[in-house]
């Protein structure tokens, strides 16, 4: 009878650990979906600087045995600008469908002289991320993190926002995401400031209005210095960015998408 039991309470305890093991939170997206293309003109005061496009694949991927989106956003400067600063800039996450979590990133940063490749790979039932760089042609050997629990990369991060139910935030009322970047976790705190409408490349368009916290550094001018606009449907796409730094404004504005999951209602149709 003793050893029936011990059988049984083994038997539950193997089942519980691998239950934990593999489970994950459940996330609910009704915002975006594969094949969504975002388009946008990068304004350095007056001055057309760069071109951006915000693509989710059309096939989905698997990544750490999950199925995931693969969000890429690629920034290139105009032929005019290059001559200044040439970038060309590929950020990329695959973000877990169902938690909405990122599974890997990979960055790819062209910019000037400076050249860095980046992938990491995120365990989500550990708490750990794997780190793997090489900047021009030397690679450093991949080094292990410590995350919280649902940390985002700075892609996943935008994507996890647009799922969010904006009509349960008071205006100033403060969203708190922890992220991974650059080696270390910080606190993407992100500001609701309320709905107005903006006009972009695109048209006139009602918007969410987001202010993240900005970190002290030598680029941003204080830390509300950045304000996001994401369309207030259920698309909720980043339409209008604008950020105040210490060498001038810099404006991202969309003009052109394509596939989107719902309907964008545009303010002056």
């Amino acid at each position: 009878m003793r050893k029936r039991i011990l059988v049984v309470a083994l038997a539950v305890l193997v089942l519980c650990a691998y239950t934990a093991k593999d489970s994950l939170r459940s996330w609910h997206n009704e915002s975006f979906t594969t094949g969504e293309v975002l388009k946008y003109k990068v304004h350095y005061g007056p001055i057309t600087a760069a071109e951006a496009v915000i693509d989710t694949s059309p096939t989905l991927y698997k990544v750490n045995n999950r199925v995931c989106y693969r969000a890429t956003v690629y920034g290139k400067t105009t032929s005019s600008f290059d001559l200044f600063l040439r970038i060309r800039d590929t950020w990329q996450s695959y973000i877990d469908t169902a938690a909405i979590l990122p599974q890997r990133s990979f960055r790819n940063i062209e910019e000037g002289k400076y050249r860095k490749k980046e992938t990491v790979d995120f365990d989500h039932y550990s708490n750990t991320v794997a780190v793997e760089t090489k900047k021009k042609n030397k690679t450093k050997e991949a080094e292990t993190f410590k995350i919280p629990h649902n940390v985002q990369d700075i892609v996943s991060g935008f994507y996890y926002l647009r799922t969010l139910d904006f009509d349960k935030y008071r205006t100033g009322e403060v969203i708190k995401v922890q992220g991974f970047f650059d080696d270390e976790v910080f606190n993407m705190d992100v500001k609701y400031q309320g709905r107005e409408t903006v006009s972009t490349m695109a048209g006139d368009i009602r918007a969410i209005k987001l202010v993240p916290k900005m970190p002290n550094n030598k680029l941003f001018k204080g830390e509300d210095a950045v304000t996001v606009y994401l369309s207030d449907d259920k698309n909720k796409i980043p339409v209008l960015i604008q950020a105040q730094m210490f060498v001038g404004s810099v404006k991202v504005d969309l003009y052109e998408y394509k596939n989107l999951k719902h309907k964008i209602f545009l303010a002056n149709k």
